[in-house]
């Protein structure tokens, strides 16, 4: 069996803040490159080919504590890139709440249908990540493959090899530097692990 482990990057200080980062190359803060490593601890005993991750420092840095841990070099991978969020990138959450309020109903409760001015749709996001997903299983055939990403492309990745739409993006939850693996055999994928989060600490539980 194949497997696809798909790696939510450590905490920024971002992500404490309540911004939006989109394609901020925003990096990982002291706790942030701690979860790094713990996951790239937790990650250690097991085989890994090959370790794959978004062009952005905060998923790169993640990716590369896996990959030293077994001799690795780590291939970026524009499909895995955050979410485009267009003029929401580097905004408050709150700020956007306010002054957009109809847009932020939208993401809160009808995210399928938004495109954020000058950002991508979750259908754009899924296709990409998808697509990249099901050539990695035929290229690593039996092998263990990490890819190291951000929230909303995990949650949209994981989503769709399950078979579901973008309707189910709030449907899942994703700690910074938890993983989840997917097994891919003849029958295609199934879900073996979601959100493993045993080897971290503290959470900042980040809903929206």
């Amino acid at each position: 069996m194949t497997e696809l482990v798909i790696l939510r990057h450590g905490e920024t200080e971002l992500n404490r803040d309540g911004v939006f980062r989109g394609r901020l190359d925003v990096p990982l803060n002291e706790h942030g490159r701690e979860q790094a490593e713990a996951a790239a601890e937790a990650l250690a005993t097991v085989p890994v080919a090959a370790v794959y991750s978004s062009p952005l420092s905060r998923a790169y840095d993640t990716a590369a504590a896996v990959a030293s841990r077994h001799g690795l070099e780590v291939t970026i991978d524009e499909a895995f890139h955050n979410f485009d969020l267009g003029e929401w990138q580097g905004r408050p959450k709150e700020r956007v709440r306010t002054e957009s309020p109809e847009l932020w109903d939208r993401w809160v409760n009808d995210p399928a249908n938004l495109r954020i001015p000058g950002g991508e749709t979750l259908d754009d996001v899924r296709d990409r990540a998808e697509a990249r997903a099901r050539e990695l299983v035929a290229l690593h055939e039996d092998e263990r493959v990490v890819i190291a990403t951000h929230r909303s492309v995990a949650k949209l990745l994981g989503g769709a090899l399950l078979g579901l739409g973008t309707e189910s993006f709030w449907s899942f939850y994703l700690d910074n530097a938890g993983y989840t693996i997917f097994g891919h055999n003849e029958r295609g994928f199934v879900l073996l692990t979601w959100n493993e989060a045993a080897h971290l600490g503290e959470r900042v539980v980040e809903l929206f």
